[in-house]
């Protein structure tokens, strides 16, 4: 037991530089007793910003850059982070990195389908099955995968994001049930309309009357949820998908 208590933990968060992934990496240094691995593709300016936050909240943070489609980047990066980190553990692993290409099914190319299918859920996979063999050796972890209420009632338009997101939703259900008595808890986040970047293009105002609270939620609103999950306190919760889209669809 004492070399547990030893080993330094780590929380994960794919798609960590912006919006909703950057309000969760602040949010669980605020919160848990966690150092922050932030994953980001591209936007390493972006990441940067988002380190500057983790460690305004006391926390120690470093990036990781990957595709979360892309499975030899993926395992390459993680095997090597370990390589370097021997006495370390992730122990929550957030699955939030995601794309979208809206359009109409019927005009869909095979790149918009397989483009989001690749990041939301080939990600998923990527990512939590490099590193679920090490939370079943911890005997402990939290796995929470960001899916949407598209993933659930589905959204014209996005046929391959609700898809992408529906597909996951039946994941977590069925990991959660493999790997429980390992005190390894999967569980899902659907949120509604959240202001970040990727709904800044949609019409707020009209949208928002879809919507029982009538507004857009924030996403340090989505973030305390996420930060809940993994912490001890949601250790009887899994294979739950929690909805926080103000009453849109429950």
């Amino acid at each position: 037991m004492s070399d547990k208590k030893e080993k330094q933990k780590y929380a994960l968060v794919t798609g960590g530089s912006r919006g909703i992934g950057r309000a969760i990496c602040e949010q669980l240094a605020k919160d848990l007793e966690y150092d922050i691995l932030i994953n980001y593709n591209k936007n390493r300016e972006a990441a940067e910003e988002t380190l500057s936050l983790v460690t305004a909240a006391g926390k120690s943070g470093e990036l990781l850059q990957f595709d979360v489609a892309d499975a030899d980047a993926v395992k390459t990066s993680l095997e090597a982070w370990h390589e370097t980190h021997k006495n370390a553990v992730i122990e929550v692993v957030v699955n939030n990195a995601g794309i979208t290409k809206d359009g109409l099914f019927m005009w869909m190319s095979p790149e918009d389908w397989s483009g989001v299918i690749n990041t939301s859920l080939n990600g998923f996979y990527n990512v939590t099955n490099a590193l679920i063999q090490k939370l079943l050796v911890n005997k402990y972890g939290r796995i929470i995968n960001m899916v949407s209420v598209s993933g659930l009632k589905g959204t014209p338009g996005q046929t391959n994001y609700s898809a992408a997101k529906g597909a996951v939703i039946g994941a977590t259900k069925a990991l959660a049930q493999e790997v429980a008595k390992r005190k390894v808890t999967v569980n899902a986040v659907a949120p509604g309309f959240i202001k970040t970047d990727m709904t800044g293009e949609l019409d707020e105002a009209e949208l928002k009357k879809m919507v029982p609270a009538n507004r857009f939620g924030n996403a340090e609103e989505v973030a305390h949820l996420v930060s809940f999950l993994a912490s001890p306190k949601a250790s009887y919760i899994t294979g739950e998908v929690v909805n926080i889209n103000g009453g849109i669809y429950s």
